[in-house]
């Protein structure tokens, strides 16, 4: 790819000031590298993260997730970390903890994808930033469950159920799946924030995995669903079939 001339850099410098001057390095190099052109709208601003869409060379959405460095609240990610196999000899640093938190959500979504969850493709991570697909619904960027209740309640329940049901034979938990974490794309649901999500050996695996059922069942229900909480647990800690 071309460099970028002094004007564009410093049209760059002033779009993302909001950032800090790290951070601002990894937005370029993820550029640079041709993951997308540069950051447009805000879909979410929070004390821990900014979540934008981007648009790359081809016109496609990405959306670009971007973990504040000075406000996360890495002791909590990190009493999530270390109890993961995986991560078992991370030191307890602010940005090796916040840098691993993007790098487990990155290799959690490519788990859960080939275990054919819907979730979307994971694109890249860089340091603090997470590059995903753009989940879209009718032509716009889909809305999460909270803001958009299914058409048919019922058959989206069946189909959370049976996402949830694929993840823990992949050997994962969601850990935080809830109407905020689920969106609605053409009356389908996608799981969406893995960051937190837990490998079955975890010591909180079995913990995570009832508030997940609760979380959903409790919503449902309130859509006149009859969601039974321990009847979707036996469905899918026991992976027999049968309807919820």
């Amino acid at each position: 790819m071309p460099r970028k001339s002094g004007k564009s850099r410093e049209d760059f410098k002033t779009r993302h000031s909001v950032f800090d001057e790290f951070t601002n390095r990894t937005v370029y190099k993820l550029i640079s590298e041709g993951y997308f052109e540069g950051l447009k709208s805000p879909l979410f601003m929070g004390k821990e993260s900014n979540v934008f869409t981007a648009i790359k060379k081809d016109g496609t959405r990405v959306v670009v997730k971007i973990y504040r460095l000075e406000t996360c609240d890495f002791n909590r990610m990190y009493d999530y970390i270390k109890g993961d196999s995986r991560y078992a000899n991370i030191t307890k640093r602010r940005r090796n903890v916040i840098f691993a938190w993007v790098q487990r959500e990155y290799r959690n979504l490519m788990i859960a994808r080939d275990a054919q969850v819907p979730v979307p493709l994971a694109i890249a991570f860089m340091n603090n930033i997470l590059v995903l697909e753009c989940v879209e619904s009718y032509g716009h960027v889909a809305s999460k469950l909270k803001d958009a209740e299914p058409s048919h309640p019922q058959q989206f329940f069946k189909d959370t159920v049976e996402g949830m049901k694929r993840l823990y034979k992949a050997k994962l938990v969601h850990g935080d799946l809830s109407p905020f974490n689920i969106l609605n794309r053409e009356d389908k649901p996608v799981f969406i924030d893995f960051s937190q999500s837990a490998p079955l050996d975890h010591s909180q695996a079995e913990e995570f995995l009832e508030r997940d059922i609760r979380n959903v069942c409790k919503y449902f229900s309130s859509l006149g669903v009859k969601a039974d909480e321990a009847k979707t647990k036996a469905l899918i800690v026991k992976q027999k079939q049968g309807s919820v």
